[in-house]
């Protein structure tokens, strides 16, 4: 069942599941700020985004998308890497938090679903698939490694500075080129690929969890 069709078919699930989606991509981007924060910069803070008010953070056609294709965005927090210390680290761990927060929610997901904590015929038996496809998607889209998506600044923390700024010089241009990329559908097995990679990291760790 698409995401949309719940909408006529049973309310009450899609506004469950779609507050939980929508948060997905909000918690994605107070991540970034939280961990810039520990790292000495407070942009996100100072800028009122470390909040859980939507308002705050929804982007319209990152919302829609979210919707209608299976990943979105949620507006970018402002960070000033200039400001991290440690600031190769700095740089790799905000990058990395916004990703690593959508693992962790279709982690919890999967544990509920995985340990029977959910029954059956619960409404969450039917949203919980859905929130860890989702944020895996999520999760599996930011990090590749074209600007602005969070995979370009990973990649970026390992780069020389020569690099990092030829990699920053596409930016203006990232969107138009994702957006290429997508509908020509050569970005498909590039997803697939770092899915499976999320896929493997989580079950290594329900592995080694046993």
């Amino acid at each position: 069942m698409g995401l949309l069709s719940l909408l006529f078919s049973n309310p009450a699930l899609f506004l469950i599941l779609a507050v939980t989606l929508l948060y997905s991509v909000i918690l994605h981007e107070i991540a970034h700020g939280w961990v810039a924060r520990l790292f000495g910069d407070d942009t996100a803070w100072r800028y009122g985004r470390l909040t859980l008010n939507p308002v705050s953070h929804l982007d319209p056609i990152g919302t829609l998308m979210l919707f209608l294709v299976g990943f979105g965005w949620a507006k970018p927090v402002p960070v000033d890497y200039y400001n991290l210390k440690r600031t190769r680290f700095g740089f790799f761990s905000v990058a990395l938090a916004g990703c690593a927060v959508n693992i962790l929610i279709a982690m919890i997901a999967l544990v509920l679903l995985q340990f029977g904590v959910v029954n059956e015929n619960s409404a969450l038996s039917t949203i919980l698939p859905v929130v860890i496809r989702i944020n895996i998607i999520l999760g599996a889209f930011n990090l590749i490694p074209i600007p602005p998506l969070d995979g370009s600044k990973i990649l970026m923390s390992f780069l020389p500075l020569n690099a990092q700024e030829s990699l920053a010089r596409l930016e203006p241009y990232g969107f138009f080129i994702l957006v290429f990329l997508l509908f020509s559908g050569l970005l498909n097995p590039v997803i697939i690929f770092m899915q499976s990679l999320i896929y493997g990291f989580i079950g290594l760790l329900f592995h080694f969890l046993k």
